[in-house]
């Protein structure tokens, strides 16, 4: 069973939708103390919206302190959009904002593009194989982005992706817990083979 984490800033039912078309059964959780919490293999935390909002329903719901928990017990957990930006160490939309500081670096505005957001396909460029057969496939690599901040490439980025003069971290990864800045639930087949091979990676 994976959890898909409810705090109000979640595209829950695309996620849920592609989980199950890979066969995987999935539950929304409201709160952390949902029965189902006991028995999950892993955690999505989807996300849409700014950063301190999002964070600050995180805390009033007490995911915070769960997430931080699961990460510390290295239990698998997927972030996407802006879900992965929470699991940076902070972030100066609206003001600097702490994350949960499981990837290195601070989200900050995309600086060097044309115009924001940053929407439509883009090709990320890995820096390190991940996972299986994800390396660069020419016209197979392009995942759906919709986003105005981005996390600089760090320690923890394992692919990249550059717009006009900006480059970002668009997938990092630190131990069992895997982050993508694109929507893999929105990505056509590729998305969905991705998640696959991130599930396979994670030992789900």
């Amino acid at each position: 069973m994976i959890g898909l984490i409810d705090y109000g800033a979640g595209n829950i039912g695309n996620v849920g939708r592609a989980l199950k078309r890979l066969g995987r059964e999935s539950v929304v959780l409201d709160s952390p103390d949902d029965p189902c919490s006991g028995v999950l293999e892993a955690l999505f935390l989807p996300g849409v919206g700014s950063f301190p909002s999002a964070m600050a329903s995180l805390v009033s719901r007490g995911w915070s302190s769960f997430i931080s928990e699961w990460v510390r017990m290295d239990r698998p957990l997927v972030g996407i959009c802006l879900g992965m930006q929470i699991l940076c160490e902070g972030s100066t939309e609206g003001g600097r904002s702490e994350g949960l500081g499981v990837f290195q670096g601070i989200v900050d505005k995309l600086s060097g593009t044309r115009k924001l957001p940053h929407v439509g396909w883009n090709i990320l460029e890995w820096v390190v194989p991940f996972p299986g057969d994800m390396e660069p496939t020419p016209g197979l690599d392009c995942f759906y982005f919709v986003h105005s901040y981005g996390i600089p490439p760090a320690r923890d980025t394992v692919a990249t992706t550059t717009v006009d003069n900006a480059c970002f971290t668009s997938v990092a990864k630190r131990g069992r817990t895997i982050g993508f800045q694109f929507h893999p639930e929105r990505s056509g087949f590729r998305g969905l083979r991705l998640l696959s091979h991130t599930m396979e990676e994670l030992g789900v």
